[in-house]
């Protein structure tokens, strides 16, 4: 499990009359949501990643994306995940039979 998730938001701007298709190929890539979109063929898109390579890579799909014109990256944040609670698994009789 990733101790950071990637976080990068994106322009992507299309050409207008193939929005609804670049709009269903970038819904197809993992970890992508597109939150919002413009008649003039721009989409607003947000990716999750373990690793920054991920993102670059799908990136760079984006940008080859038929009726993509331009993809450009304008946030990015690296987010800590919370260290998961330490387990003790040594049974609670063992630990009642020590106290005899």
């Amino acid at each position: 499990m990733p101790e950071s998730i990637q976080i990068a938001s994106l322009i992507v701007h299309t050409r207008p009359e193939l929005l609804g298709a670049v709009k269903a190929n970038l819904q197809r890539l993992p970890n992508l949501e597109v939150h919002q979109q413009s008649p003039q063929g721009k989409l607003v898109v947000v990716l999750e990643a373990a690793h920054e390579a991920s993102l670059l890579d799908n990136l760079n799909a984006i940008q080859n994306l038929p009726g993509v014109l331009n993809a450009v990256l304008i946030y990015h944040e690296i987010v800590e995940l919370p260290e998961a609670p330490q387990i003790d698994h040594e049974p609670a009789l063992a630990q009642a039979g020590g106290a005899r």
